[in-house]
């Protein structure tokens, strides 16, 4: 499937290629891109099957996604590039990695989602089948864990990944069974550390402790350079400024 694109800065600069977390979309990125990475790059970020304007068609294995990927790169004709994937964006370039290391000149895991316990994949993935349709997206954050009054800044940024329908409620712009597939292989092993043949580097918020430390400690002999972040998984909002400089700081050698 050739995927859905948004695009920033020089289109003659080395591209850098970015690959968003699971229910999110390509625009994600637009603030890094336009404020950042885009000053240095031609930074492309797809929309990932399932989600907003790509094709919603199953399959919706890992497998399917990062052939996605590779068919959508290779349509634009770049035959090596940067590549960041935030979240399961991450956990997909770690795939991404091991079938197709030619692709690749540095890679960036932004808190990547390396391997979940079978029992929160259950889980999230039960919460997923409650549907995409919800009466406002305060009900959506509240259904998905929040509690109390959900902060106006939050819910601003989870309202980009909502439509608004006739009837006032709002729809996700995700295909809910690709999300449930998804989560089930998050519970899979991800591909071993020493596919990391490439300049790496591994950027993660130890408080959310999505990447263990057991993780870490397998991953870390195979990565260049490991940078940890203060706050929880958000990192493009809550560690903004060093994930940024962060990214950079790694390309630009």
């Amino acid at each position: 499937m050739i995927l859905e694109r948004y695009e920033w800065g020089d289109a003659s600069a080395p591209p850098l290629i970015l690959i968003h977390g699971v229910g999110s979309r390509a625009e994600s990125f637009q603030r890094v891109a336009e404020e950042e990475w885009g000053k240095h790059f031609r930074v492309i970020a797809f929309d990932l099957r399932g989600h907003n304007r790509s094709g919603w068609e199953p399959p919706w294995t890992h497998a399917t996604y990062v052939a996605d990927l590779v068919e959508s790169v290779r349509a634009l004709g770049i035959d090596r590039a940067h590549w960041a994937g935030y979240s399961f964006g991450g956990r997909l370039l770690l795939d991404l990695a091991a079938a197709h290391p030619e692709l690749i000149e540095r890679a960036v895991l932004l808190e990547p989602v390396i391997q979940i316990p079978p029992d929160l994949a259950m889980r999230r993935a039960t919460e997923e089948l409650t549907g995409d349709v919800w009466d406002s997206v305060e009900a959506f954050l509240k259904g998905h864990g929040a509690t109390g009054d959900v902060p106006s800044e939050e819910l601003a940024e989870a309202a980009v990944y909502f439509g608004t329908l006739p009837d006032g409620r709002v729809r996700r712009r995700t295909c809910q069974a690709a999300i449930v597939s998804v989560f089930s292989e998050f519970a899979g092993p991800s591909p071993a550390p020493e596919t990391l043949t490439m300049p790496t580097m591994l950027l993660h918020a130890p408080a959310f402790e999505l990447v263990t430390a057991e993780q870490r400690a397998a991953y870390e002999p195979y990565v260049d350079t490991v940078v940890e972040v203060p706050g929880m998984h958000d990192i493009l909002v809550g560690a903004y400024e060093r994930t940024a400089s962060a990214v950079l700081e790694f390309l630009l050698v």
